[in-house]
């Protein structure tokens, strides 16, 4: 694709036009082409359009796109830091790792904070994964539904090294922490259990102070 007319398309008012701009730019990737996708992913608006701009990013060398990206995570405007975390996540450069700080993994942003849950278990070194757990066990009762589940999910990606820090956790003073470790060790346990229904059930322990049957 032209690089004028891909730019050009890449800031169109129409969401469908961005998006085939950024499929046509990841499916002939040019070096001209990394920032203006690393600056769209900061401002683009549309989900669907921001998946498609990581994609495109996905598909130009590593060794041009992660430098960049870990530029963004100092960025002020969140949607910078939680875009490039995301989009790091999904290139796997483990290279990238020390960028992962814990203020990244406990922004006051949510969408941050999440997406830098999600980079952190793709790309923690082996061995490293224990000190993780007890970053992630910080965050354990923040948020609502959405939030909370993301965090299950992070911390059962990285497997039974989370069980001593789980259990270290359902003794919180706080309700909500227990109630959360609580049904992540439930996720741990059974996968297939709906996250629902183990939040629940965990609340009922962490109120009772007693483990159910």
């Amino acid at each position: 694709m032209d690089t004028t007319r891909a730019f050009q398309e890449l800031d169109d008012t129409s969401s469908s036009v961005r998006l085939r701009a950024a499929m046509a730019v990841g499916t002939t990737p040019k070096p001209q082409f990394v920032e203006k996708l690393i600056h769209r992913c900061a401002i683009e608006p549309e989900f669907y359009v921001r998946d498609m701009l990581t994609w495109a990013l996905t598909r130009h060398p590593a060794t041009m796109t992660v430098p960049a990206l870990l530029d963004e995570l100092r960025k002020e405007h969140p949607q910078a830091r939680s875009q490039a975390l995301h989009t790091l996540s999904k290139i796997g450069d483990r290279q990238a790792w020390p960028a992962i700080t814990r203020a990244l993994l406990t922004d006051e942003d949510e969408d941050v904070a999440r997406s830098a849950w999600r980079a952190a278990v793709v790309l923690v070194p082996e061995g490293e994964e224990p000190e993780l757990a007890e970053v992630l066990s910080t965050q354990l009762g923040r948020g609502q539904r959405e939030t909370q589940l993301s965090l299950s999910r992070a911390l059962v990606a990285l497997g039974e090294v989370i069980v001593p820090t789980l259990e270290t956790a359902t003794t919180n003073k706080d309700p909500r922490v227990r109630a959360h470790a609580v049904a992540t060790e439930r996720l741990l346990r059974d996968p297939d259990a709906g996250f629902e229904f183990s939040i629940e059930a965990a609340k009922r322990v962490a109120a009772l102070g007693v483990q159910e049957e």
